[in-house]
């Protein structure tokens, strides 16, 4: 995990954009630990990031825990209105790929009215396979290089998000590319994203059982609660066994 606070990535990410170097970022969290210890491919994938920063309050217990504490949580749903409040004021092109619906139509609908000087390069919610298809993949990477943007949101949810960057990176070498899950419908409005106060004391995931019980309420509480409890006592007792 990279050791970065809200400006420090910021800064790394526009740094390179106005240099003409592009880059890739993961926003971590237990859903994505599960799934790269289990699938090498995936593992593969997220390997190939250029950052990959904590997303998980699981994840920022786990490395305290640990002795090696990460400077904050960064929340994909966040960095996508940092980097647009940013791009507002820099003159940087936003692409909003993906999304369930008419949320990346409405999320850059959004950010648009909070930020009128905001350069939307495109909105595209194509239907995709897992893994896509090489067609899919090339009709995509056409349509976003035709408008080569500075930054693009991806959410398609993992990992079939990461597929869509690998392939996008070569076409667009000069743009950061952000694996953003669910974050477009967060910004659109047409899913409520949890009270701050439990964002901050890492009870966000109980708020999207109770948005959407049947897809995440197994997820959560049969595979992501075990294997937290396991992961902060392997942490706790790595920093004892030093």
């Amino acid at each position: 995990m990279a050791h970065l606070r809200r400006e420090g990535l910021l800064d790394r990410m526009f740094g390179d954009v106005v240099n003409g170097a592009g880059g890739w970022l993961v926003t971590a969290n237990i859903d994505f630990v599960q799934r790269a210890g289990r699938e090498p491919e995936i593992r593969a994938l997220y390997d190939r990031a250029t950052l990959m920063v904590a997303d998980g309050a699981p994840l920022i217990w786990a490395a305290r825990l640990a002795g090696t504490p990460l400077p904050e949580r960064l929340a994909g749903s966040d960095i996508t209105r940092w980097i647009a409040a940013r791009a507002a004021l820099e003159g940087k092109s936003i692409y909003l790929l993906g999304g369930a619906g008419e949320s990346a139509a409405n999320a850059a609908a959004a950010l648009q009215a909070e930020h009128p000087a905001l350069r939307i390069a495109g909105v595209s919610s194509p239907w995709l396979n897992l893994p896509p298809t090489p067609a899919q993949l090339a009709a995509l990477a056409d349509e976003v290089a035709a408008v080569d943007p500075h930054f693009v949101y991806v959410a398609f949810g993992s990992p079939k998000q990461e597929y869509v960057i690998d392939h996008l990176r070569s076409r667009l070498p000069g743009a950061w590319m952000i694996g953003c899950g669910i974050s477009l419908s967060f910004i659109a409005g047409d899913v409520s994203r949890a009270p701050v106060w439990m964002q901050r004391s890492g009870l966000e995931w109980l708020h999207r059982i109770g948005t959407e019980p049947r897809r995440l309420a197994r997820r959560y509480l049969v595979d992501n609660l075990p294997f937290t409890i396991a992961l902060l006592a392997r942490s706790a007792l790595s920093r004892f066994r030093r």
